[in-house]
């Protein structure tokens, strides 16, 4: 995927206002840590994660996704009649239908002739409709577009929890520690073909993209429901953490190659990258399966947490208030999710 008409002008975010430590959570399972004698600190030292953000019980994920929506047409003073898409694309939505998107869209009050949709793709949702609004783009069918998410962890950290303690097994304990990682937050992103009077110096150009899946894998990572009961049904999250990693770190090398080969790029042209937040165990092996210095990347998942699809985006755009990000700079979004998929973007920031 090349494109040679398509930018990124605005970038915003909402954080989640309630902060919960790893060390709130762990003090829940203390039942679970007696028995197997785990030491408290144990989510910290393996994932490196301190703290994440949770929205107050109640919220709607959509309220989320509309201030972050907001936030980019107060920032570029776009006019309401030149979005020509809205999409959301959080794994979290507010129902099964409508699409999460009618009502973020309703609220900004888009015209009839917007297309309004929603997209999954577990933790590459935001990475997918940044595509898909670049591909209507690049086709002249658009001239600008909106991509939204808003991820919320409360509801199955807190079931997690409970079942951990009802099954206080060391197997299943293994298989939730990456449920506990969960953080909060959404996100907006503006794409343009470039042809906008904008209040806003931003002009990300998205130069390409690679896409490699090994749909093989997707049972590592499993988020739905389960039957509990007659017409009962309990939400649930389990993670085969170590697969995971192992067939995550080989497809993200294999779309790495591909990446570099399709942009005539080599390692050393690429001067700054964004990773999807998963914790420290992932960012080193990701890095360096990847032949990348850390120095290259900036990280957010210690006090963030894993937001979904909204750690990526998130943490570009602090990356770019905090200057990390400088005009000019080759820049490659790295996404890894389950299913499994690997998305790679180019920008020249």
């Amino acid at each position: 995927m090349k494109y040679s008409r398509v930018f990124i002008n605005s970038l915003t975010y909402e954080l989640a206002p309630e902060v919960v430590t790893s060390a709130e959570l762990e003090s829940r399972l203390t039942p679970l840590y007696q028995k197997f004698r785990i030491p408290m600190g144990q989510l910290n030292a393996l994932t490196g994660i301190e703290e994440r953000r949770w929205w107050p019980k109640g919220h709607v994920l959509s309220d989320g996704a509309i201030v972050a929506a907001q936030k980019v047409m107060a920032e570029t003073g776009i006019a309401v009649a030149d979005i020509g898409a809205v999409v959301y694309t959080g794994v979290c939505r507010d129902q099964h239908e409508p699409a999460t998107a009618c009502r973020i869209a309703a609220k900004l009050g888009v015209l009839k002739d917007t297309a309004i949709y929603d997209i999954s793709n577990a933790c590459l949702g935001v990475l997918s409709g940044i595509l898909d609004i670049a591909n209507r783009i690049e086709l002249g069918q658009i001239k600008a577009g909106l991509v939204v998410s808003c991820e919320s962890a409360r509801h199955i950290v807190d079931v997690t929890i409970e079942d951990m303690l009802a099954e206080p097994t060391m197997q299943n304990y293994a298989r939730s520690l990456a449920t506990l990682t969960g953080g909060s937050g959404a996100v907006a992103v503006l794409l343009t073909d470039g042809s906008l009077k904008l209040d806003t110096d931003r002009n990300h150009q998205l130069l390409g993209a690679s896409h490699l899946s090994a749909p093989e894998h997707n049972n590592l990572c499993q988020w739905g429901l389960k039957e509990v009961g007659p017409q009962l049904f309990r939400e649930f999250m389990r993670t085969d953490a170590v697969s995971l990693l192992k067939e995550g770190v080989s497809l993200a090398k294999d779309t790495w190659e591909h990446f570099l080969e399709q942009r005539q790029w080599h390692e050393e042209n690429v001067d700054k990258v964004i990773c999807h937040q998963v914790g420290a165990a992932n960012q080193k092996k990701v890095l360096a399966a990847l032949n990348i210095s850390p120095v290259k990347e900036f990280p957010t998942f210690k006090l963030l947490g894993n937001m979904g699809t909204v750690s990526l985006p998130v943490t570009a755009a602090m990356a770019h208030d905090q200057g990390f990000l400088q005009k000019g700079d080759n820049v490659s979004f790295l996404g890894i999710g389950s299913g499994l998929n690997c998305m790679m973007l180019g920008l020249k920031w």
